[in-house]
């Protein structure tokens, strides 16, 4: 996704009142603010979407242990990752663990 460049209206700017500047500049404020929480709603999407992944590949890569649930002895802990991007789990991984942990002490 290529940046388009943004040049202030130069000429206009110079010449405004100053109630027009005020505009221009709380039009750009918000403009940002909606940037933000486009990124921020981006940001969300791309660590689930990470997460996700995640889990798949943890999943390949203990898929013998998984196969049956009722073979593997109680005692036998499989850990999930404790951090991901960070130190975050992200929320889908979170719920997963704590559906996971309710099911084990509910048995």
């Amino acid at each position: 996704m290529a940046l388009k460049r943004l040049d202030p209206p130069w000429d206009y700017l110079r010449r405004a009142s100053t109630a027009s500047l005020q505009s221009f500049e709380l039009s750009r404020l918000n403009h940002a603010a909606n940037l933000r929480h486009e990124i921020a709603t981006l940001l969300d999407q791309w660590l689930e979407e990470t997460a996700q992944a995640m889990l798949a590949r943890w999943l390949l890569e203990n898929r013998d242990i998984l196969r049956d649930p009722h073979d593997v002895e109680r005692d036998v802990a499989i850990p999930l990752p404790e951090t991901v991007l960070g130190g975050a789990l992200p929320k889908f991984a979170r719920e997963l663990r704590t559906k996971s942990r309710a099911s084990e002490g509910g048995a």
